[in-house]
């Protein structure tokens, strides 16, 4: 496993990509989550070779990418789609072969198995294009019950959710995104793991969740830190990551108040917060 910056997520906005991979090599991580379009342009303007230098001389590796689809919308992304074997071959290029998206966990709409067709008719088009370029696609579940109460059709928003729709996908590059987050307010837990395979895993995100709250209130956009809180059992969780042979990046998600109000301010100071907490779990977990 490795230890991956996504700026983003710690508060940090609009950062070009020369400036997040010299951001990430600063403050420890050992690879970057980036656009992929923006990638793209950076080709355009210095050339392939200038952007693979970027981070080979920085010693960080490119790491995971959003699908640049936009398939929840009405023509399921037409346009971006016929774009995509082009964006995918740069990222493989690159070295790059890890992409996500994200579901929601239920529809006002849609009962399940309609949603589930629905969204197997829409991503099982991206997911083929990704695998011709050897690429795979992690789905994120979302957990929280305050973020899903509202719809009025439940939808896929635990482990096994996940990975029922990446099998109805059936392009064999499909597995999840896998949040300690959203596995604990899902009701999930460590255990879990078990049934899990190494390749089912395409990216993993490491948070902790604010203290004396019950599982069934928290919020999606109040966490904290890997072990700042110790709520979330984080440790357990990484190590059974360690022991399904999971070998790929592992990227903070606090979405904390508190630490992007200092990226606003500091930008440098969050990411080594940041890198700090990842030192410690690491070492905790016994990866160091």
């Amino acid at each position: 496993m490795h230890k991956t910056l996504g700026p983003g997520a710690i508060g940090i906005r609009n950062l070009p990509l020369p400036e997040a991979i010299a951001l990430a090599r600063e403050t420890g991580f050992d690879s970057v989550t980036f656009d992929l379009r923006e990638a793209a342009r950076l080709v355009d303007e210095r050339g392939a070779d200038a952007l693979r230098s970027l981070f080979v001389n920085a010693g960080v590796r490119p790491g995971p990418w959003s699908v640049p689809v936009a398939w929840r919308g009405e023509d399921a992304g037409e346009a971006d789609l016929r774009r995509l074997p082009e964006l995918a071959t740069l990222a493989r290029e690159l070295g790059s072969t890890r992409a996500t998206t994200g579901v929601m966990p239920g529809s006002d709409a849609h009962p399940y198995d309609e949603n589930m067709a629905w969204h197997v008719e829409r991503l099982g088009p991206v997911a083929d294009v990704l695998a011709a370029e050897g690429c795979r696609l992690g789905i994120e579940f979302i957990g929280p019950k305050t973020f899903r109460a509202p719809f009025k059709h439940p939808f896929v928003y635990t482990l096994r959710g996940a990975l029922d729709l990446a099998g109805a996908i059936g392009t064999g590059n499909v597995g999840v995104l896998l949040d300690a987050w959203h596995l604990y307010t899902s009701g999930g837990d460590v255990a879990d793991l078990a049934a899990v395979a190494a390749d089912d895993v395409v990216f993993v995100h490491v948070n902790d969740a604010p203290p004396g709250i019950p599982v069934a209130e928290q919020l999606d956009s109040v966490r904290a830190l890997p072990l700042e809180t110790g709520v979330i059992e984080i440790v357990p969780f990484l190590r059974a990551l360690r022991d399904l042979g999971y070998d790929g990046p592992v990227m903070p998600e606090p979405f904390s108040q508190r630490l992007e109000e200092l990226a606003a301010r500091h930008p440098l100071a969050a990411a080594q917060e940041a890198g700090r907490a990842m030192d410690d779990l690491w070492r905790a977990a016994g990866l160091a």
